[in-house]
């Protein structure tokens, strides 16, 4: 007679006892149940154990905290064949067999890419240390977004964001998804998100650029949406890597967290591969090598802290911190050209000031010409108008920027009008250079453009007059007299004289 083996079932009672503790922390941490350990527990419960399943769905039910709808949905018994739920959409990757050298493996993604679209080298390089990065969200804190952008339609985009797919951990497309499932996915699947023509994806669509935005750092990567018949407040987890690709500016906010990569359309005799006729043996084996790579550096990457890069600004440096680890352990030139790509593409950004900034840099610009420490709101918004160049001019949907406008967008440096006396005028609203010093200095950087003042130019005996500051221990500025020169240099008139003192109509 055979005797039966005594079954270990310790770890069906560790199981049962981490169920246990993550319903009760459910009042807690709405999310504590998606933990993957314990979905895995969930759902091995619900095949198994039928009696067992019933129990625990009565617990989650008293809650009040996750709907059983939801629950179901996530406790979904795994197809016979199928390893998870995910497969169908990703493809399997079989891991390098080999320790990878990370330089060369960069290296070669670089050429990979190279094939296929025209950038600049820059771009490609922080092309390929961005696809490593995807493979490597579970160990980093920063999640930048890559967005692949171009001043022109035709310029590779498309096949750019394509590209990145071949090499991306867990690649989907993303552009056609409606909102709900958009969260869900990421919950569900850790994918990394390959959205296209991101201006019509996120025309009238906040809630997705939230969603987008939620993703960037790992202890914010979260939503809460209310789920099921009972509505229950629901958190779902939005942490993963995000491609954008567009023609033109994003968001701002979305901007900030993200990675440029700009593309140009090719000129008569570049040529590039057709990449739906590239050779997938290519890219599955850059594929696998990744994955060794990630698998045996991810604690290395993770722990790293990269020293920033001067000039930068914060957000910028958070975009680049995963980027600059991975380059460190990968070796080699890597270090050096990641920072060099770093400088190259978001010192370009830097270049287009947003509007606010461009507004106190014409601001300072008036005031710099007129070398005045005081100046009338109604003379203020008219100089900012009368600059061509400047958008000022047609702000206000092809017509001029109103005085409530000015007056919003100044409110949001904290600056406001006053009552200010300028020679015989007063009790006119008006600003104070000294309104503006504070602000300037902390947002006009020496690369912010400006224009300059009048050069100094030669005089004819004609008469000029002598410019002084405003008066010092007085309310008032000094009327300049006119001087006669002895051939001596001196500012040329401004374009434009003072406006009149007239009503200011709406303060600013």
């Amino acid at each position: 007679m055979t005797i039966p083996q005594k079954q270990d079932h310790s770890k069906e009672w560790e199981a049962t006892d981490k169920i246990a503790e993550a319903i009760k922390q459910l009042s807690k941490d709405a999310g504590a149940l998606y933990a993957p350990d314990i979905l895995d527990e969930l759902k091995r419960t619900r095949d198994k154990d039928p009696a067992a399943w019933a129990r625990i769905r009565q617990q989650v039910k008293e809650t009040k905290v996750l709907s059983m709808a939801d629950l179901d949905r996530l406790t979904a018994p795994v197809h016979e064949g199928k390893e998870s739920a995910s497969d169908g959409f990703f493809t399997e990757v079989e891991i390098w067999s080999e320790s990878v050298d990370g330089a060369d493996l960069l290296d070669d993604i670089v050429s990979a890419m190279g094939q296929y679209v025209i950038a600049d080298k820059e771009t490609i390089r922080a092309a390929a240390l961005w696809v490593v990065f995807t493979w490597l969200t579970d160990v980093v804190q920063v999640a930048p977004i890559a967005h692949i952008t171009a001043p022109e339609k035709r310029c590779g985009k498309t096949v750019m964001l394509s590209t990145l797919g071949k090499l991306a951990y867990r690649p989907l497309q993303a552009s056609d998804i409606a909102t709900a499932a958009l969260f869900r996915s990421i919950e569900l699947w850790s994918p990394t998100l390959l959205i296209d023509e991101v201006d019509a994806f996120m025309r009238d669509n906040e809630e997705a650029r939230g969603i987008l935005n939620a993703g960037f750092t790992r202890d914010s990567a979260f939503v809460i949406r209310c789920v099921g018949d009972d509505h229950t407040p629901t958190k779902f987890q939005v942490w993963g890597a995000k491609a954008l690709c567009g023609i033109g500016k994003i968001a701002d906010t979305l901007a900030d967290r993200s990675v440029p990569l700009r593309l140009r359309r090719k000129k008569p005799g570049e040529t590039t591969a057709h990449l739906r006729h590239s050779d997938e043996a290519v890219w599955a084996r850059l594929r696998s090598r990744i994955a060794r790579f990630a698998d045996d550096n991810a604690l290395i990457v993770g722990a790293a802290r990269p020293a920033i890069i001067e000039g930068l600004n914060d957000r910028a440096n958070d975009c680049w911190e995963p980027l600059l680890a991975i380059a460190g352990v990968a070796d080699g030139d890597w270090p050096v050209m990641a920072r060099k790509a770093a400088i190259s593409l978001h010192g370009l950004e830097e270049e287009t000031p947003t509007t606010g900034v461009e507004l106190l840099a014409g601001i300072k610009e008036v005031f710099d010409q007129k070398r005045a420490s005081k100046i009338f709101s109604s003379q203020l918004l008219e100089e900012l108008v009368a600059d061509d160049e400047a958008p000022w001019a047609t702000w206000n949907r092809g017509k001029p920027i109103t005085q409530s406008q000015l007056k919003k967008k100044l409110a949001e440096f904290e600056i406001s009008s006053k009552q200010v006396r300028i020679g015989y005028d007063s009790g006119k609203m008006g600003y104070e250079r000294s309104d503006f010093v504070e602000v300037w200095s902390r947002y006009l950087s020496p690369s912010t453009p400006q224009k300059t003042s009048t050069p100094l130019q030669a005089t004819e005996h004609k008469a000029f007059s002598v410019e002084k500051a405003s008066t010092q221990g007085k309310g008032v500025e000094v009327e300049n007299t006119l001087q006669a020169t002895e051939y001596k240099g001196c500012r040329g008139v401004e374009k434009n004289p003072p406006l009149p003192a007239e009503d200011d109509g709406e303060d600013i």
